[in-house]
């Protein structure tokens, strides 16, 4: 189950200062509330963290840190590290359900007895322990047309979809960038939302990733606002390389950030750059009061 995880991390000071004055926050009050302690979060977005990218930061202390921050939750964990992230008050936002990972997803039928086995023992594990989403993944094409690929989704995603009707869990396809992710089918979001047309029940929703789909299509703000009723969780990460939400990328956060409040959005906002700078935890804090608008 490791490697899940680590496949997922090979594949994916005053930097803050423009974005966050950009936002209207000034940079000196930023620094001063990031440096320690609670942030005085505004309540209209729903914080969580991506763990991968803390993965030096033993996950009793991730977790103890980010509720001290005053986040809502520690996500893409497995079953095993759920109770950790409890005990300090937090949620995992989205779980694993499976060790396929990434290339092997619902796009092939080969793949669908494991697939399916694997998320109807997790999804009942999943609403026993609060955990709202599980996350799963189209699969590389490996050949196979846009339209076959969708429609082997669908088949498979459908059988899952009266268990998590049943326990209110939300299966979330991620949205990723096929550069990267080389030969990833679900690239775009037109094809995730035609998937959950197809497929019809609102426990399956996208994991739309801001990172991967900057690269992919761009005009975030208004596909957004367009398909928020597909959109289950939302990722960050900036662009270029996936770093801080700073000045060094073309992103303006704030701004995407309102257009999710003001649609109505009512999930949670994962945060999955890779910090760089040497202390990890003041990098979430910044980029945590850059998204909350």
């Amino acid at each position: 189950m490791i490697s899940i995880v680590m496949n997922r991390r090979q594949m994916i000071g005053s930097t803050a200062g423009v974005a966050v004055a950009a936002a209207g926050f000034p940079a000196s009050t930023v620094f001063a509330e990031s440096a320690t302690g609670s942030l005085k979060l505004k309540g209209n977005i729903h914080h969580s963290v991506s763990q991968w990218c803390y993965g030096d930061i033993p996950l009793d202390d991730l977790a103890k840190a980010c509720a001290e921050m005053g986040l809502e939750s520690v996500e893409l964990l497995w079953e095993k590290d759920w109770a950790i992230v409890k005990k300090y008050g937090l949620k995992c936002a989205v779980g694993y359900a499976t060790d396929y990972g990434i290339p092997k997803g619902f796009n092939h039928i080969a793949n669908h007895e494991k697939l399916i086995s694997d998320f109807e023992r997790m999804i009942p594990i999943a609403a026993e322990a609060g955990v709202p989403n599980l996350i799963c993944f189209s699969g590389n094409r490996e050949g196979q047309n846009d339209n076959v690929g969708m429609v082997n989704c669908a088949i498979g995603l459908r059988k899952l979809m009266p268990l998590a009707e049943k326990h209110g869990v939300t299966i979330i396809m991620e949205l990723l960038n096929s550069y990267g992710h080389t030969d990833y089918q679900c690239d775009k979001t037109s094809w995730g939302v035609a998937l959950c047309e197809m497929v019809g029940s609102q426990r399956l929703k996208l994991l739309y990733d801001i990172y991967h789909m900057q690269i992919m299509e761009g005009n975030i703000v208004d596909t957004i606002k367009k398909n928020i009723r597909y959109i289950g969780h939302v990722h960050t990460g900036g662009v270029p390389g996936r770093h801080e939400l700073d000045e060094t990328q073309e992103l303006h956060y704030p701004a995407i950030m309102k257009a999710l409040v003001d649609s109505g959005y009512k999930g949670f906002v994962g945060q999955e750059f890779v910090p760089t700078q040497a202390n990890k935890l003041d990098s979430l804090r910044k980029s945590v009061l850059i998204c909350d608008v």
